[in-house]
């Protein structure tokens, strides 16, 4: 969709992984290493380790980062892998960003999701965007119609939050949700945030 919708859910993260105060950040999906390229210019993230199970993809991230061979004392860090699996290298990061990234889950495989980010990785902040599936009628789109070829699903509010809502209720967490992009008095807006933290 429009290129400055992708530029505000990038920036949105940013500015809400700032607000959280977290120094270690993960990027669950980083694809070409995007929101990697914005976290890195801010000085408070010192260790940002991005993943993504496409090798082609990480190449691109490692060329536009300028990361050479990979040295585990690395600031900034791409790395093949998956967020279906608890890696026990991730779980001592203050924050998760997995930014249009579920949506590309076979829904089977969500609860792989859980037990390994919100379970055995636990971040203290995570933050999840994907689609809402309600606006897609306002880009001329019709029913049942996708976005992208390689998503599997595609949610509308209510359905997100009752995902995220049992996600939070299981794993210790609270959750808020934010709208990204312009927003219809009908259909909300085009992205649709979960805000996960820690509960006191």
């Amino acid at each position: 969709m429009a290129s400055n919708l992708h530029e505000e859910r990038l920036d949105t993260v940013v500015q809400y992984l700032l607000e959280s105060g977290a120094a270690r950040v993960l990027d669950l999906g980083c694809g070409p290493g995007e929101l990697l390229q914005r976290l890195a210019q801010q000085p408070q993230f010192t260790r940002l380790v991005g993943i993504d199970i496409d090798p082609t993809i990480l190449h691109e991230a490692r060329l536009s980062l300028g990361l050479g061979i990979p040295h585990p004392a690395d600031r900034v860090q791409v790395r093949y892998g998956s967020f279906e699996e608890a890696d026990c290298e991730l779980t001592d990061f203050d924050a998760a960003a997995l930014v249009e990234t579920i949506e590309h889950i076979d829904p089977r495989r969500l609860t792989r999701v859980e037990l390994a980010v919100f379970g055995k990785m636990h971040p203290r902040t995570v933050l999840v965007t994907t689609p809402n599936q309600e606006f897609n009628i306002l880009y001329g789109m019709l029913p049942h119609q996708m976005r992208h070829p390689g998503h599997h699903f595609e949610w509308n509010r209510a359905r997100f939050q009752q995902w995220a809502q049992g996600i939070a209720a299981r794993n210790g967490y609270e959750v808020h949700f934010i709208a990204i992009g312009p927003a219809d008095p009908l259909r909300g807006s085009s992205t649709q945030m979960a805000r996960f933290i820690i509960s006191a």
